[in-house]
């Protein structure tokens, strides 16, 4: 019988909660837990400095997109956490407590599904949609690499091939002065920033309301495309020679490119919604 009553009471408690701070709860336990396991992986291989210095592996826009989600999500105001909807919370809690980062992203790829086709608050949906592109290069554009990495990299070779006018055997490509041969790793492909560009370009739009347009939608293509030109034309500049691989493949160099496309996929972003900025201003 007390475990009636306390039911009960827990559930007209929930009542008195918002329905922004419930799922909005669930979502910052849910980045939280993910983003910690990959911070935990970059300490381990690369120590605290490092792996700061670095931003623990994790893209600014990933950062700043879980942020704008999870406060998107916060706005909504309404009261009345369903029956349901308290349990499908302890299941997502389950999922992100345990020790595996992919669990907690594919627990906020169910989560976010489930608030875009059932929230009535618009900000809900938009936090939401926000939250869904931030699994993609978390999660899914990872498991898509694991089915297609030879042909990802072979596309990547391909172009740099073409661009050196060198012979390419699969993802090997000679250098332009004969004195070897490159060879390009996962790390080095271009998915990964596309799939950034797509984030930043939802998030920057969901974040001024836009209503997307075929002609808006060009300005997410413009950065995707961008990001793979000038990656391609990294691994390019690489394959001169010896000397431009070890120049460009340091440290500064990858500061130097990261700095280039995230200043493209942000730019890019930003035109797209140029109109509604304006409005705002």
């Amino acid at each position: 019988m007390f475990k009636r009553v306390d039911c009960a009471q827990f559930i007209a408690n929930s009542r008195q909660l918002s329905r922004g701070e419930f799922f909005a709860g669930l979502f910052a336990l849910g980045c939280v837990s993910g983003l910690t396991s990959r911070i935990i992986q970059s300490v381990n291989r690369l120590g605290w400095a490092e792996a700061l210095f670095n931003t623990f592996g994790i893209s600014i826009i990933v950062w700043i997109s879980c942020a704008a989600g999870v406060s998107l999500v916060l706005r909504d105001r309404t009261f009345g956490v369903r029956p349901s909807e308290l349990a499908m919370g302890a299941g997502f809690v389950f999922l992100v407590i345990l020790p595996i980062g992919a669990l907690s992203w594919l627990a906020v790829t169910a989560l976010s599904l489930y608030i875009i086709v059932s929230a009535n608050v618009g900000s809900s949906r938009r936090g939401a949609f926000i939250l869904l592109a931030t699994t993609v290069p978390m999660l899914w554009s990872r498991l898509l690499f694991q089915f297609f990495a030879n042909l990802i990299l072979q596309i990547d070779a391909s172009l740099v091939g073409w661009i050196l006018g060198t012979h390419r055997t699969g993802d090997i490509v000679e250098f332009a002065d004969g004195s070897g041969v490159l060879v390009i790793w996962p790390a080095c492909s271009s998915l990964a920033n596309v799939s950034l560009a797509v984030l930043c370009w939802t998030t920057v739009s969901q974040l001024v309301g836009t209503r997307n347009s075929a002609y808006d939608l060009l300005w997410c293509l413009l950065a995707c495309i961008s990001v793979i030109a000038v990656n391609v034309a990294r691994i390019s500049l690489m394959g001169l020679s010896q000397w431009h691989y070890t120049t460009v493949h340091g440290p500064w160099g990858d500061a130097v490119g990261n700095t280039i496309i995230l200043g493209l996929i942000v730019g890019f972003s930003v035109l797209g919604v140029r109109r509604e900025l304006f409005r705002r201003i």
